[in-house]
């Protein structure tokens, strides 16, 4: 397992990993690139050639898997594989397309968001390649004071009813009727608007522009709107030039397979006006720590 610096400009963070056996490799270099994972923030393993059950067992290698709780993701052959493509098999649409729009976790909306992502590109766009991302744990630390005081012992509230993607089987049926499902499958919850990142020990701001709707104060009352909005826009989210200096554009091509720490970083998907064809692989994994301390469950 060779360890190879990534350069770049503003935001600049990760590495490439060369020769990593994905299957085969010592259970100790497994652990290794965990511990890289949270290190670094985000890892690029190169020249791999999994078919979609060996990129499955790489994320059992890693940890638990936790399998996207709506259908219409998943790749045919394996749940655990969510897939965001805007190409068809056949007159089949494959995954979701223009998935990403807004900056995000990975299920923060969730009791128990997991800590590592896996993402396995499978057909590269030629000219708009790339992922955003934004290390909340930088932002936190380069916060004002008195932000950061505004922010004590509070907790963020986490929904997908901001921007819920409608599926085809919602297209005739009455708003109220979605909504209902939304609020039934995917309640808010509430996380604390900072915690300590169980590996690394650093504070890690963990909002987003896409599912974060409101901060409340320690006895659950809401805080004003300003608030998420001013803490949003320190950390680089509402910036639509991708100019703030926080954020890092990565880049890959095919045969690259990305992994990230999804309690620090927030990403959003680099789309084009002109949309290229495009398609890749994701795995979520619970890794061997809790998300936070004390997080229930």
């Amino acid at each position: 397992m060779i360890i190879i610096p990534t350069g770049a400009s503003h935001g600049a963070m990760g590495v490439a990993v060369d020769e990593f056996d994905a299957l085969n490799a010592p259970d100790e270099d497994v652990v290794t690139l965990r511990k890289l994972i949270h290190a670094e923030k985000i890892v690029v393993l190169k020249h791999q050639e999994l078919t979609p059950g060996q990129f499955v067992s790489l994320g059992r290698r890693l940890g638990e898997i936790e399998v996207y709780y709506q259908p219409m993701y998943h790749h045919p052959e394996h749940p655990e594989i969510f897939v965001s493509g805007n190409v068809k098999d056949g007159v089949q649409q494959v995954g979701v397309p223009q998935t990403g729009h807004f900056w995000h976790h990975d299920y923060s909306f969730m009791a128990r968001p997991f800590g590592i992502t896996v993402l396995y590109p499978q057909i590269v766009p030629q000219l708009n390649r790339g992922t955003y991302f934004i290390d909340m744990g930088r932002a936190y630390e380069a916060l004002p004071a008195a932000l950061k005081e505004r922010i004590k012992g509070t907790r963020a509230v986490h929904s997908v009813r901001r921007y819920f993607k409608i599926r085809p089987s919602d297209v005739y049926r009455p708003v109220s009727e979605v909504v209902a499902e939304i609020e039934r499958e995917t309640p808010a919850v509430s996380h604390p608007t900072v915690f300590t990142h169980p590996a690394t020990g650093e504070s890690v701001l963990y909002i987003s522009e896409a599912v974060t709707c409101g901060i409340e104060d320690e006895a659950g009352r809401p805080l004003g709107e300003d608030l998420l909005r001013d803490l949003l826009e320190a950390a680089g989210q509402l910036d639509a030039t991708f100019e703030h200096p926080n954020i890092h554009l990565q880049t890959f091509t095919r045969g690259d397979i990305l992994l990230w720490d999804n309690r620090s970083l927030v990403h959003r998907a680099r789309h084009a006006t002109k949309p290229e064809p495009t398609l890749s692989y994701r795995v979520t994994v619970h890794d061997e720590h809790p998300f936070y301390p004390g997080i229930a469950g």
